[in-house]
């Protein structure tokens, strides 16, 4: 099925009344709250009767049935899942295929295997006890390359947890990547932020939190500030995210307030512990949309040529159409939760193997090979290469002294107020006097 086919229009009920709001818009004028009653009103009494007959109410467009039927959930149908590059590394239909020139293609790859090496050993440092914290993205490196090459310059992303793929995409280096996760006084959260909270001012990439489900309404209400600017806001989250509160006020406010905003969804078949069967009984997470008036696509989330065509269109109809996108990208998570959790405990290593069979870096290096742009001498040298740059950056940053104490009471106002000046003036007599205990630099330790 073609892309096209696959990404449904979902049926807006638009107010037919935004433009009767008064300019102040937190009233409505005498006047117009009269007039909206009465096309309010007529609306309602526009009924023709009969089955299948059209009919016009306040609160939406239907038609007429005259048998009492209850629509049953199963009824609905299931969305289709956009698929475009095969599990033998085979493009299924030529006519869809994105024109991206050679050396993309390749960029694509190692950026794959980047953060493929990447999480290997910073996952093994945090058991070293090296670092405090970590969270890897094996099985889901597709949705970070993919989603990442369709974010426009100037474009604002809002993350969960598991995407620092995308940062990497957008220009984030290794040295700041090593720098947040050791918590030195050059990292972007200098110490004060868990490791896996990466932020980036100059990249628009707001700094992560780990509350679940928060960046949904901020994505929001950011995308409505920049409404007619030319720019999309991008927001991922997890099928865990979408159980979230959070989620409805963003899904709703976006689509009433017409925001250019692309939700990516995760799907990954856990949320920490919870697989999705505990989680919902729908049609996974792209079903919702129409609920909400949003446009929506489900696609392969290990397939990084579909999600990078998805993605794209999506920002497309987001940016021209000022309208939400919801994107469900149908992935597996590999690894652990994070190096807090065992996997071991809910799951077996036989449902792992089987989804790791067709994970996306496998499927996108048939294809680059195929094309006679790969093989195993660069695979080798590359795997090589990346992991002395790594563990060359970890080195660095784990020496780099770590923040001053100080830094405790800055970055949050413009000039530090008395209450916190007071407290900071306390500290520094404390550690005076447990001279011993503390580092003469006054550092972190």
């Amino acid at each position: 099925m073609s892309l096209s086919g696959c990404l449904r229009r979902a049926v807006a009920s638009r107010s037919r009344f935004a433009g009767l709001l008064s300019k102040e818009g937190a009233r409505w004028a005498p006047a117009t709250q009269s007039t909206v009653r009465q096309l309010s009103m007529a609306r309602v009494l526009r009924v023709d009767e009969g089955e299948g007959t059209m009919a016009e109410f306040a609160g939406a467009s239907t038609y007429i049935t005259t048998t009492a039927k209850i629509i049953r959930a199963d009824e609905a149908g299931t969305i289709p899942c956009y698929r475009l590059l095969g599990t033998d590394g085979v493009i299924l239909n030529p006519d869809d295929e994105p024109d991206i020139d050679d050396e993309t293609l390749v960029h694509w790859y190692k950026q794959m295997v980047q953060l493929n090496t990447m999480d290997t050993i910073l996952y093994q440092y945090q058991r070293q006890g090296r670092i405090s914290f970590y969270m890897t993205s094996f099985g889901e490196e597709a949705t970070h390359i993919g989603s990442g090459a369709a974010i426009a310059k100037g474009d604002i992303t809002y993350a969960q947890y598991r995407e620092v793929g995308v940062l990497l995409y957008l220009g984030y280096t290794m040295e700041e990547i090593m720098n947040q996760c050791w918590g030195n006084h050059l990292g972007h959260g200098k110490g004060r932020q868990m490791p896996v909270h990466y932020g980036s001012k100059e990249l628009n990439f707001h700094t992560i939190s780990s509350p679940l489900g928060t960046q949904l309404p901020q994505a929001a209400g950011a995308a409505y500030a920049v409404k007619g600017e030319g720019k999309c806001v991008f927001c991922y989250f997890g099928d865990g995210s979408a159980s979230e509160g959070d989620a409805h006020p963003a899904f709703n406010f976006s689509a009433t307030l017409e925001c250019p905003v692309v939700f990516f969804c995760r799907n990954n078949g856990f949320a920490i512990s919870t697989p999705v069967h505990e989680q919902y009984r729908g049609d996974g997470i792209a079903s919702r949309a129409s609920g909400y008036g949003m446009d929506v696509i489900r696609v392969d989330g290990n397939d990084v040529m579909a999600i990078y065509k998805a993605t794209s269109l999506a920002r497309e109809i987001a940016v021209n159409e000022s309208r939400p996108v919801l994107i469900e990208a149908m992935t597996y998570r590999a690894g652990h939760h994070s190096t807090s959790d065992d996997a071991s405990a809910y799951r077996g290593d036989e449902e792992a193997s089987v989804f790791h069979s067709e994970g996306a870096m496998h499927r996108f290096n048939l294809y680059i090979t195929n094309k006679g742009l790969w093989d195993q001498d660069k695979e080798t040298e590359l795997k090589a290469t990346l992991h002395k740059e790594i563990t060359s950056a970890a080195a660095v940053a784990e020496s780099i002294l770590l923040p001053s104490v100080d830094s405790l009471f800055e970055d949050v106002y413009a000039e530090i107020p008395i209450h916190l000046q007071k407290q900071q003036k306390e500290m520094r007599e404390h550690m005076a006097k447990y001279r011993d205990v503390y580092s003469e630099e006054g550092r972190m330790t």
